[in-house]
């Protein structure tokens, strides 16, 4: 397989975001040892997550060689809220829409789950993804002191499902 880097990013209109599969999990782990320097999910954690039914893993790609992001999702029973928890995409791939079409799907889930709400949390100094939230309804909830294990502050963001 090609390292993602030598492959050119793919316009938005051939994304497919769907249900990651237990055949992801490699690819899964190298995109969050990519994306992330700290507040990494492990090996051990997505294989959990993709076997749960309170979680749920999506991943983008332009065709199935073509890894470009994921989201995962939790659900709790009897909250009407959903939570992401994580969101990454490839670098090279950022600002090509994946990061929206992760969002959507993942509203679509959680109002196909019945929740009313989707909240999650965003390090303060990440302008870009705060842009990206903001743009597609999310609003500022609640500021988060020393939220991640670096010590950064964070904001929660929750957007109402229609």
């Amino acid at each position: 397989m090609a390292e993602s880097a030598d492959l050119p990013p793919a316009p938005a209109s051939l994304l497919r975001v769907r249900r990651a599969a237990s055949s992801d999990l490699d690819d899964l782990v190298a995109l969050e040892q990519r994306s992330f320097n700290s507040d990494r999910l492990s090996r051990a954690q997505y294989r959990r997550h993709l076997d749960s039914d309170s979680a749920l893993v999506l991943v983008a790609s332009a065709n199935h060689r073509h890894f470009l992001g994921n989201a995962v999702l939790f659900f709790r029973k009897g909250s009407g809220a959903a939570r992401l928890y994580s969101l990454a995409t490839q670098p090279e791939a950022r600002g090509q829409g994946v990061g929206a079409a992760l969002l959507e799907a993942a509203a679509e889930v959680a109002r196909r789950r019945g929740c009313r709400a989707l909240r999650l949390e965003v390090r303060a100094d990440n302008h870009s993804a705060i842009k990206l939230y903001e743009r597609l309804g999310y609003r500022r909830i609640t500021a988060l002191a020393a939220y991640y294990q670096d010590g950064a502050d964070g904001w929660r963001y929750e957007k109402l499902l229609d």
